[in-house]
């Protein structure tokens, strides 16, 4: 019985292996991330292709390195991608195939993505619809949007775009991944601004912070305050109240990038190909109309 040490090389030349290179964007996996994992392996698995879990961030990393070195993967999935991801640019100078999930905006590049610009203006969208005019935006660390972390860009310019375009008054912030940096991001904004009325979340790891600190302020979900996130997977139902949010479509997402790797190993001249998923928003228990006025004090 072969190991995967002793796996002997098809006639193709394949090895029915890719390699899923996902580092933690925040030092520590969230749930979510995680469900991302195990749905790649499955959608591969389904193709008769084992996943090996690759952890480097950066090109000089070993793990990422020794990938790179021998036979040992057919392609690469990358994710967590930066907007000038280095990883992708190696890749391409090297001529191995890769799918990011993510958008590096890199040429020559096959991806499949969520479109965070139209999820940020769409949450805006129906917090206005519900009277809101001063709204705060809980993004990701600045570490991270320093680095250049893709959906935390597209993300905030969709949030600004709703902004300007509904005449709105919003504010972008930074937060960790966890709860006692939901609260204190929470904390900062209403210390910032006290009319502040409502939040869109791009921090799914945070949001219990997030409501924690609004409780402690006495703002009531949805009565005084309303959240909605960007993304949110099954957990959206199980937080009280549970998440206005467009659904994270993990499995579609999986599948289409196993099928854009594949489909780039057995069309190698083809031309790129790239798909925008827009999941629709459910509305749900954690918004509601503005309390009253923009100006209101609390």
């Amino acid at each position: 019985m072969n190991t995967d040490a002793t796996r002997e090389t098809p006639p193709n030349g394949r090895t029915r292996a890719l390699g899923l290179v996902f580092p933690p964007a925040g030092g520590r996996y969230t749930g979510m991330q995680l469900d991302f994992v195990g749905r790649v392996a499955e959608a591969a698995q389904a193709y008769d292709y084992d996943v090996l879990l690759i952890t480097g961030s950066e090109i000089g990393d070993r793990p990422f390195q020794r990938i790179l070195t021998g036979h040992r993967v057919d392609g690469l999935i990358l994710m967590e991608i930066r907007l000038a991801d280095t990883r992708a640019a190696h890749l391409i100078e090297l001529g191995f195939p890769f799918v990011t999930i993510g958008q590096s905006g890199l040429e020559k590049t096959w991806w499949v993505d969520l479109d965070w610009v139209a999820l940020g203006r769409g949450c805006v969208r129906h917090l206005a619809d519900l009277g809101h005019r001063r709204i705060a935006f809980v993004n990701r660390s600045e570490e991270l949007f320093r680095a250049g972390y893709e959906s935390a860009h597209r993300g905030l310019e969709g949030f600004d775009q709703g902004v300007a375009e509904l005449g709105l008054t919003g504010r972008g912030h930074f937060c960790g991944d966890d709860d006692a940096e939901g609260e204190a991001c929470l904390e900062r904004i209403l210390l910032e601004d006290p009319a502040t009325t409502a939040v869109v979340t791009l921090n799914e790891a945070s949001l219990g912070g997030v409501y924690r600190g609004l409780n402690r302020a006495g703002r009531v979900v949805p009565r005084d305050f309303s959240v909605v996130g960007m993304t949110a997977g099954p957990w959206a139902e199980t937080v009280s109240p549970p998440l206005t949010a467009a659904g994270e479509p993990v499995d579609e997402i999986s599948q289409v990038a196993v099928e854009l790797m594949l489909e780039r190993l057995d069309s190698p001249g083809a031309s790129p190909r790239h798909v925008m998923l827009r999941p629709l928003i459910s509305i749900r228990s954690s918004t509601g109309p503005c309390p009253s006025g923009p100006d209101t004090e609390f």
